[in-house]
């Protein structure tokens, strides 16, 4: 299994532009949290902070296709490092704005500028993309990313936290603003390894969102999402019940943990079929696997239920990535995997709102009502478009010849 692995980096600069794909990555899991717990120990307010962090969130969610998509057109290296240094002089002035007591609307309006950081899960894919598109190693690589992103977000919030609490309240933030410039100055260094530009196809068509299919995938990723940001939020929420809110990020690093296994062992498989039939599978498995949580009585049953349902996500987020590969023209590859993310990310949002609610009404158990229905939403989203992905790899496969012969063109 590790040969499998080691093979993909046999590719002259791959692991330099992973491991700076995986620093810029830190802070996509340690600025939301971090941001709350600065706010929360600050200001004492958890309406607040739970606010600024929505508003960075969807920020992020509405600048961040349009940051790839400007990837696309002009090369990574000109595009991510003005939109870094955008964001992080943002952050920077919301900590200011946090440390010295400024109004709350400033927090808000630093905020939104502070979403425009890449997307660097989608940069790296993309070069995984150049090296292996139409070989198996692809399949390999994009789950090693996907086990990179679950590391991601075992480590982040921890750090965060840790930070923020054993510091100084900034120190979360601060040092997400700090490993993201980092990360992205490595991985912009990178420049042998960089997609080339597609200037011809996208003056010829509009965004990546138009890829019949891709709004199927966008779609249901609202809906994972949504599980995500009800998860996090509810099973925080039932351990203050039990009087062991402190163990509720060991729970939650015990969900990513299996997603971590999986990713894995699913990176080694040599898997063949649709990967529309194995998209489906995954988001029926997931929604199914979702059912437990509204029975689980203590926090051992949790997170055993947890790392169940963590089973089912990196391998059907190897096959997403691997669709969007199939189904968007490689001249907005980039544009096309970030409104995954953004889906995901609006997701997240929607899922922490209405979580909180439900607990607050409700109580804690209940929250798990809302994570169940937005598997149900997931599942029926994927059924309901399945006949589209299953025809768009033809379409797009055409789309990518007339894309090369444009390109080829004289004059």
């Amino acid at each position: 299994m590790l040969s499998t692995y080691r093979r993909i980096f046999d590719a002259p600069g791959s692991l330099a532009f992973s491991a700076a794909g995986f620093v810029s990555r830190m802070p996509l899991s340690m600025t939301g949290i971090g941001v709350v717990t600065m706010l929360s120990t600050l200001r004492g307010d958890y309406g607040l902070a739970g606010a600024v962090s929505a508003t960075l969130a969807l920020s992020a969610a509405a600048l961040g296709p349009q940051v790839s998509r400007h990837v696309d057109r002009y090369g990574q290296a000109r595009v991510i490092l003005p939109a870094t240094g955008i964001a992080v002089a943002a952050m920077g002035v919301l900590l200011l704005c946090a440390r010295f007591d400024a109004p709350a609307w400033t927090l808000f309006a630093a905020a939104v500028p502070a979403g425009c950081m890449p997307s660097m899960g989608s940069l790296v894919r993309a070069r995984w993309a150049l090296i292996y598109r139409g070989s198996p190693s692809l399949h390999t690589a994009y789950a090693f990313e996907s086990v990179v992103d679950e590391i991601v977000f075992i480590i982040g919030p921890i750090l965060s936290v840790g930070l923020c609490t054993a510091v100084f309240p900034e120190a979360g933030p601060l040092a997400a603003i700090l490993l993201l410039l980092t990360g992205v100055l490595l991985f912009a260094a990178q420049r042998g390894t960089e997609p080339p530009l597609h200037p011809v196809s996208l003056e010829r068509s509009g965004s990546a969102l138009r890829t019949p299919g891709l709004w199927v995938l966008v779609l249901t990723f609202v809906g994972v999402g949504t599980i995500f940001g009800s998860v996090d939020v509810v099973t925080v929420a039932f351990a203050d019940h039990l009087h062991h809110k402190a163990l509720s990020s060991v729970v939650l690093s015990v969900y990513a943990l299996g997603s971590c296994v999986a990713g894995v062992v699913f990176g080694a498989l040599k898997l063949h079929g649709p990967l529309s039939r194995r998209f489906l599978l995954g988001i029926l498995t997931m929604a199914v696997s979702m059912l437990p949580l509204l029975f689980v009585k203590n926090l051992v049953a949790l997170a055993a239920a947890l790392f169940v349902a963590g089973l089912s996500i990196s391998p059907t987020m190897v096959t997403t990535m691997g669709l969007v590969e199939r189904i968007v023209p490689a001249s907005k590859l980039t544009e096309g995997m970030t409104w995954t993310t953004t889906g995901l990310a609006v997701g997240v949002a929607l899922g922490s709102s209405a979580a909180g609610w439900v607990v607050d009404g409700a109580g804690a158990a209940a929250g798990y009502w809302v994570t169940v229905a937005a598997g149900c939403f997931a599942a029926a989203t994927a059924f309901l478009g399945s006949r589209r992905l299953r025809s768009a790899p033809e379409q797009q496969e055409r789309a990518h010849v007339d894309d090369d012969q444009r390109q080829h063109q004289p004059g």
